[in-house]
């Protein structure tokens, strides 16, 4: 039985439901993978810091966040920010889950150097470590021996990086195209049933998949910062959210989707990229699909991807809704425990 120890670098909705998920599988975990969990260090941008090698309550850390509280008193190590938090909890495994910063990826990447410096494997839903800082994060991993995960960084808790990783090696890359923001895609589809934009913005943000200020979805930047990582990786060529081509959602007004549903089309939020030449051409941005598009069906919470590669031709993988846990934390979270178990089963 091999016992790690876990650092939580941002506790919001999707790093709790992380921590429940983990505490649900914690007997599954035992008897068939042969791993044991504690938590001993959570860092939070509202309620706290926290520190504790010998273990903390975890489920008491939810409760106290959910509640607006503080998880200092819960620390046996003065720590007052992320840095010491890695650096004190003597952890095994690290989860990255501080906001993104679609710009620079900081403070996000020097949180993951930190841990992987100490000797830590990490999974995280940041993209901008991916965007601004896959090569040398995974240079760094590799030289420490251990893993830079990052499953949960589009579309969830799909294996999407793990395909061409680990089942489609030497497949290149020519295109792709899909839905890889779900909140726009609630809002349009609630928009087609008659709800004003205002009104969708506001369902969003209450089901808690749209921030307060929703700007990175409504005006594409989560969309552009997927398509960003998605060439990155599996283009395996650097790539920014400024380099692909954004427009969001604000335009499109109820008069534009219903002439759309009229004549048997639906606006969507369309990523994609292309390589051709040597050159990529990516964007994010509202397009018109008609019935024969696989993106048309794609509605609410549901989103997906569409590879075309040089030997398997077209790849989709489709991340459909459920109703107990639509357009929720959940899927991210479980991407994050998927990287878990494979860090530590060497995968």
């Amino acid at each position: 039985m091999t016992h790690y120890k876990l650092a939580f670098i941002g506790f919001g909705n999707v790093a709790r439901a992380l921590a429940r998920l983990l505490l649900r599988k914690e007997e599954l975990l035992k008897s068939k993978f042969d791993i044991t969990f504690s938590a001993t260090g959570i860092a939070t941008g509202s309620h706290g810091f926290a520190v504790n090698p010998d273990g903390l309550d975890l489920l008491k850390c939810v409760e106290i966040t959910e509640a607006g509280g503080s998880l200092d008193e819960l620390s046996t190590k003065p720590v007052s920010n992320s840095i010491e938090v890695i650096q004190n909890s003597q952890a095994d495994m690290m989860f990255e889950n501080s906001p993104v910063n679609h710009t620079t990826g900081q403070p996000a990447i020097d949180h993951v150097r930190a841990a992987l410096e100490l000797g830590m494997h990490v999974s995280t839903a940041n993209k901008g470590t991916v965007v601004h800082g896959y090569r040398e994060l995974t240079t760094l991993a590799e030289s420490k021996g251990h893993k830079f995960y990052f499953e949960s960084t589009v579309l969830g808790g799909s294996p999407l990086f793990s395909i061409f990783r680990e089942t489609m090696p030497g497949a290149d890359l020519v295109s792709f195209q899909g839905i890889l923001n779900s909140t726009t895609n609630i809002m349009l589809s609630r928009m087609e049933r008659g709800e004003g934009f205002g009104d969708a913005v506001k369902y969003c943000q209450s089901i808690g998949v749209a921030e307060t200020d929703p700007s990175a979805d409504v005006d594409g930047w989560d969309a552009a910062i997927k398509v960003a990582a998605l060439v990155t990786v599996l283009m395996d060529t650097p790539f920014t959210p400024q380099q692909v081509e954004r427009k969001g959602i604000r335009e499109i007004t109820p008069e534009m989707i219903a002439q759309a549903k009229a004549e048997g089309k639906r606006w969507k939020l369309v990523c994609s990229a292309e390589k051709a030449g040597g050159q990529i051409k990516a964007s994010a941005k509202p397009e018109l699909v008609s019935i024969s598009s696989p993106l048309y069906s794609m509605n609410d919470s549901t989103s997906g991807v569409a590879f075309s590669t040089d030997v398997l031709g077209d790849y989709s993988i489709v991340e459909s809704e459920r109703e107990d846990m639509v357009a929720g934390p959940i899927p991210t979270a479980y991407g994050l425990f998927a990287d878990f178990v494979n860090a530590a089963k060497g995968g």
